[in-house]
């Protein structure tokens, strides 16, 4: 009894097919996990862990800006900065982005600000900045493209017209 082989296409073409239906199959059981958003509450600070983040960011004033950036050494964005500062003083992990930080941790008046909040500015329904209290009225932020790490007053001009919230994690 004589079989002889199909053409090398057709073999390829053969194991492609079946490649693809066990793709399919693999995908049809499997699942992707539903979203499940940040905690809103982190711990509570302490008044020590609070002074703590506030001269942890102070001292990375002059740190230049980078997008997607989240340590000293290849610079910071906004939120970068604050999960650095964070993760470092307190071992906390905070949401990523600035919209997650909006809703990270509970709401203060302005007049029950200490250091260790986040301010968070943003014009409209959306968030778009943020930054660390550091008492006195000035925060430190990471502001934008071709900047450093700075120290700012919340009554500044510019800063006071983009409807600050503070959040306390």
């Amino acid at each position: 009894m004589y079989f002889s082989m199909p053409p090398p296409h057709a073999r390829l073409r053969a194991l492609l097919g079946l490649a693809l239906v066990c793709a399919l199959l693999l995908g049809g059981c499997s699942t992707t996990p539903p979203y499940r958003p940040a905690p809103t509450r982190a711990a509570q600070l302490s008044d020590e862990q609070a002074h703590d983040i506030a001269i942890h960011a102070l001292g990375l004033v002059g740190t230049p800006y980078r997008y997607g950036g989240n340590t000293p050494d290849t610079g910071f964005d906004c939120s970068g900065l604050i999960g650095y500062v964070y993760r470092h003083r307190v071992g906390t992990a905070p949401p990523r982005t600035v919209a997650q930080l909006n809703d990270w941790g509970q709401p203060v008046d302005a007049g029950e600000l200490r250091t260790g909040d986040l301010v968070v500015f943003g014009t409209g329904r959306r968030p778009t900045h943020a930054g660390i209290y550091v008492g006195e009225g000035r925060f430190v932020h990471a502001p934008s493209s071709g900047g450093d790490v700075r120290l700012d007053q919340l009554q500044s001009r510019h800063w006071s017209r983009q409807n600050p919230a503070f959040r306390r994690p």
